[in-house]
């Protein structure tokens, strides 16, 4: 799957080579570390931050991630374990707090791949 956005995006990898991670610690739930990125790429030495408060755009995006999950939620829990109502919100609440980081990750990265594309020429 290397090449595709989707590697990049679910990997945290760089999405101009792939190769190497763009988060400084791998776990998003060192919540102190969560949103610690490098400055530029170890293997190709893109810039992942184009511009100051470039990952603003990232807000937009976090949106529909969390909708996704949260209907994720919904349809497990009412549609297929036939919880109740009440059951399904607590539920849902539950899950958009424990999946915080890493919907906020994956937004980032669905967002820095809006602007870079791969480069076979740059991966190590």
């Amino acid at each position: 799957m290397k090449g595709s956005k989707l590697y990049s995006i679910f990997t945290s990898t760089c999405p101009v080579c792939h190769s190497a991670g763009m988060y400084k610690n791998s776990n998003p739930y060192q919540l102190s570390e969560t949103l610690k990125m490098h400055e530029r790429c170890p293997n190709c030495d893109t810039k992942f931050k184009i511009e100051p408060s470039f990952f603003y755009g990232a807000m937009y995006v976090s949106y529909p991630v969390g909708i996704a999950f949260a209907f994720a939620a919904f349809v497990i829990s009412y549609w297929m374990l036939n919880f109740s109502l009440l059951s399904t919100f607590l539920i849902i609440i539950a899950v958009m707090i424990l999946c915080l980081p890493i919907i906020t990750r994956l937004a980032r990265n669905i967002w820095i791949n809006f602007f870079f594309k791969f480069d076979k020429s740059k991966v190590s």
